[in-house]
């Protein structure tokens, strides 16, 4: 089981002198007990107490020191909190230095005095003056509104700029297992894996699906008791029908299999030549004559393991994945989807679907989960839903993002889930002309603002369905 590693935050709460310093405590006290609750289970902290006076930078004297220390504990963002005015110098130097994600934020000041003496130090305009310093010297910053940290709209915020900063974090430097070659009639899956090394750091790391097969015989071979708990699992947890016990024997231990090739080569994320490599993979019956079972209930199975897997060798699929696996703070699974037909009553629905290989932890309760030759047969749960598709065209680096719900619709076959949105045609439109195909990402929740803040980030088009694109007839 993979789990992403926590995102580490540097937190640089910054005074003007001559303001007393001590006189801010009390405040930044105030504000680091609401935001270090939000996403506790995800964040973890790196303070400026040991260098700065009261852990407050106001002299840009210090400014080396907390590079060093930030640089030293590898943090994966920052937290500019303006406790009155503030110091830009110290503040921009830093975040020039850096170059991570980083937010900007003031609480609202108190009243003037009844003598007219407003003695917080002018929060707003002090954050005028730095965000400006910062925009000239290139930093990429995020910014909550002037608000006190106890309202919900500082705490959606920081919890979207938490999000953005896990996507940044997760795609830089991936490693994308590739299991063979794609489908020879699928065009539309070739990626430009030099572009994604060149602006990412991301390298596919190709993988010889006849390895995991072996590896699979090694496993049922030993027959650890890993492999036992797991096999004893798949049989309570699937109806498996007619299935052959020697397939769902070696379902089980193909999992197994990519889970540990995955490891083996630093991957926690991958895409499969899924439905050609059946027979590769063993799935087929002892003696021949049979086609064999296709790996895409193994594909689900995966994901929910922490390593999730695009069908059809989709290497931006897989990075879409990621992406989303990074955005919804690695507390769920994500799912890959087909976008194949619209709702056959719902002019704003469409159906996302795939042959098997959804994640049984979605599953709605109601549902019996079945596989059928290897496919997985389920309805996903009921919810809000976030898609999601990175693309790239000519040079340039598109994410899609949109938001909407799960609705009833006919029963189908596979892993699916009917999904609503405001306008589809509008989506509709964004697909067919963006540099997209046929294969999205999704997550339960609502986190749209946060893809198109990691977009800024990692220097790609953010493409809304909310926004007209180009027309259709």
């Amino acid at each position: 089981m993979y789990k992403m590693p926590k995102i580490r935050i540097g937190l640089i709460p910054t005074k003007r002198h001559p303001f007393r310093l001590e006189a801010a405590l009390p405040q930044k006290q105030r504000y680091y007990d609401v935001f270090s609750q939000i996403d506790a289970d995800v964040v973890e902290y790196v303070d400026i107490d040991d260098i700065c006076e009261y852990g407050i930078i106001a002299d840009p004297k210090y400014c080396q020191a907390v590079i060093d220390k930030f640089i030293k504990a590898r943090v994966d963002a920052i937290f500019l909190e303006f406790l009155d005015f503030g110091n830009e110098e110290s503040v921009s130097t830093i975040a020039s230095q850096l170059k991570v994600p980083t937010l900007v934020w003031g609480a609202r000041d108190p009243a003037p005095e009844e003598n007219g003496a407003r003695l917080s130090g002018d929060i707003q305009c002090g954050i005028f003056a730095a965000t400006k310093v910062l925009a000239s010297l290139g930093v990429k910053f995020s910014y909550i509104f002037n608000v006190d940290p106890e309202t919900d709209e500082f705490k959606h915020g920081y919890d979207q700029f938490i999000r953005a900063a896990s996507v940044v974090k997760a795609v830089k430097g991936l490693r994308i297992a590739k299991f063979g070659s794609r489908p020879a009639s699928f065009l539309s899956v070739t990626a430009d894996e030099a572009d994604l090394s060149t602006k990412y750091g991301i390298v596919t790391v190709p993988i010889d699906p006849y390895q995991v097969s072996a590896m699979a015989d090694k496993i049922i071979e030993e027959d650890g008791e890993e492999f036992k708990q797991y096999k004893e699992d798949l049989i309570k947890r699937f109806n498996w029908g007619e299935t052959d016990p020697t397939l769902v024997t070696r379902h089980a231990a193909i999992t197994l299999a990519f889970e540990q090739a995955m490891d083996a080569n630093g991957c926690h994320v991958g895409c499969l030549e899924c439905w050609p490599v059946g027979q590769t993979l063993g799935l087929g019956l002892p003696g021949g004559g049979f086609r064999g079972d296709r790996a895409c209930m193994n594909l689900g199975e995966l994901t929910d393991l922490g390593y999730p897997m695009a069908c059809e060798t989709d290497v931006y699929g897989a990075l879409t994945m990621e992406i989303m696996r990074a955005v919804n703070l690695d507390r769920e699974s994500c799912f890959f989807a087909d976008l194949t037909i619209r709702h056959p009553f719902n002019d704003n629905a469409e159906l996302l679907w795939h042959c098997g290989p959804f994640p049984y932890s979605l599953k709605k309760d109601s549902c019996e989960a079945g596989v059928k030759n290897g496919l997985a047969q389920f309805q996903l749960k009921d919810g809000d839903i976030t898609v999601c598709r990175y693309g790239a065209l000519n040079g340039k680096n598109y994410l899609f993002g949109g938001e909407g719900k799960s609705v009833e619709g006919p029963y189908t076959t596979g892993t699916y889930v009917y999904f609503e949105v405001s306008d589809w045609k509008r989506w509709e439109e964004h697909f067919m002309f963006g540099p997209y195909i046929h294969h999205c990402a999704g997550v339960f929740g609502n986190v749209k603002p946060a893809l198109r803040e990691a977009a800024r980030y990692l220097d790609m088009i953010f493409d809304d369905p909310e926004i007209q694109g180009t027309y259709s007839l």
